[in-house]
């Protein structure tokens, strides 16, 4: 059944996961990591701020070959604070921010033998022209970069 004429349209907040990136410049992988930006707000979330997660690696020559960019969550400018309304008004809702990127960059499924998707993230990478394997990438630094808009979000909570 077609989507045209019926009415259907995307949910305003999916991400659209089938994004087929281009090759890149060949170059040494030496880190990998996370990124996290703010979607569009929604006009009735005036409270609430949804991100998008991407993971990246990094290359010798400094550039950062984005991966894949399907992921996200939703916080609160409040929920962050509320677990420790002691602490440093901006470094808490950061470290929140932080934890949350990193927990929804895990494998969805239970199943699986790795802690982090080290092999899809090496074959992503291979399919963007890089030579790199899971191994390759478990051992070296995982960074979680979050964009200037993510951090004034977080400085206006």
């Amino acid at each position: 059944m077609s989507g045209a004429g019926s009415g259907w349209q995307a949910y305003p907040d999916a991400v659209d996961d089938h994004v087929d990136l281009p090759p890149v410049r060949p170059g040494r992988v030496v880190g990998v990591g996370a990124i996290c930006d703010l979607r569009p707000q929604q006009a009735d979330a005036a409270d609430t701020q949804s991100s998008s997660v991407g993971e990246f690696v990094m290359l010798d020559d400094g550039r950062r070959v984005l991966l894949h960019q399907d992921r996200g969550f939703t916080l609160g400018r409040r929920s962050a604070r509320a677990a420790r309304p002691d602490a440093d008004p901006v470094d808490e809702p950061r470290e929140s921010v932080t934890r949350s990127v990193l927990t929804v960059v895990l494998p969805d499924d239970e199943e699986t033998a790795e802690e982090h998707p080290w092999s899809w993230l090496a074959d992503l990478a291979r399919s963007r022209g890089l030579d790199v394997v899971a191994d390759d990438l478990r051992a070296l630094p995982y960074e979680v970069v979050l964009t200037d808009d993510v951090t004034r979000w977080l400085a206006r909570g």
